[in-house]
C-alpha cells in the first residue's frame, strides 16, 4: 500500500507542478526511457513480491525482522513523501540532470537537516520492505545505496553551480542522515 501511496504522491505532484513550471517539452533520450522502464519494472516487481512472493526467506520465525523492517519501511516512506512535498515544484526527474527554470534552493523543513531526503527515504523504504518481507533481497539495498550516492554527487555538482549559496548550505546540513552523514 505504501508503494502505491509513494507513486501516487509523485504522479500527482509531477502533474500539478508541471502546470506551474511551463517548461518546454523535450524529446526523451533512449537512456531516459530505459531508466524509466527500469523504475517501473522495479516498482512492479516490489508490488508483486509484496502481494504474492516469499523469496529467499531470512528466517523461519520472521516476526522480529518483519517488525524492524516495517518500522524502517514506514520511516523511509514518511521521509521520502515529506521531502517530495516540501520540494514542491523545485523537483525534477532524476534522469534529467538539470535545474529547472524558476527552481529555488529549498533549505527549510526536512531540508534544513538533510539535503537528499527523497533518496534517503527511498533507500530506507526498499531496505525496510525487504526486511518486512523476510527476504535476503534486502541485500539489494547495498548496490542501491551506491547508485544513490553516485547520483547524489552528480546532483550536488549541478546544484552548487546553479545556486551560489549551495556550498554554504552543504556545510550546515548532512547528505542523508541528520547530524551524521
Amino acid at each position: 500500500m505504501g508503494l502505491v501511496l509513494h507513486k501516487a504522491v509523485w504522479e500527482y505532484m509531477k502533474r500539478r507542478d508541471h502546470v506551474q513550471i511551463d517548461q518546454p517539452k523535450q524529446a526523451e533520450s533512449v537512456q531516459k526511457r530505459v531508466l524509466k522502464l527500469i523504475k517501473i519494472g522495479i516498482l512492479g516487481f516490489l508490488v508483486i513480491q509484496t502481494l504474492f512472493l516469499n523469496l529467499f526467506p531470512i528466517s523461519a520465525n520472521p516476526a522480529f525482522i518483519s517488525i524492524v523492517g516495517l518500522v524502517i519501511y514506514s520511516l523511509g516512506l514518511i521521509v521520502a513523501i515529506i521531502g517530495r512535498i516540501q520540494l514542491g515544484y523545485n523537483w525534477a526527474n532524476l534522469e534529467d540532470y538539470q535545474v529547472i527554470k524558476g527552481q529555488n534552493l529549498v533549505q527549510t523543513g526536512i531540508y534544513s537537516y538533510i539535503r537528499h531526503p527523497i533518496y534517503t527515504g527511498d533507500v530506507l523504504l526498499i531496505l525496510g520492505l525487504e526486511l518486512a518481507l523476510n527476504s535476503w533481497l534486502v541485500l539489494i539495498a547495498v548496490p542501491l545505496a551506491f547508485v544513490v550516492f553516485k547520483q547524489t554527487l552528480a546532483e550536488e555538482v549541478i546544484l552548487s553551480q546553479a545556486f551560489p549559496n549551495y556550498n554554504d548550505y552543504s556545510r550546515h546540513t548532512k547528505m542523508f542522515i541528520p547530524f551524521i552523514i
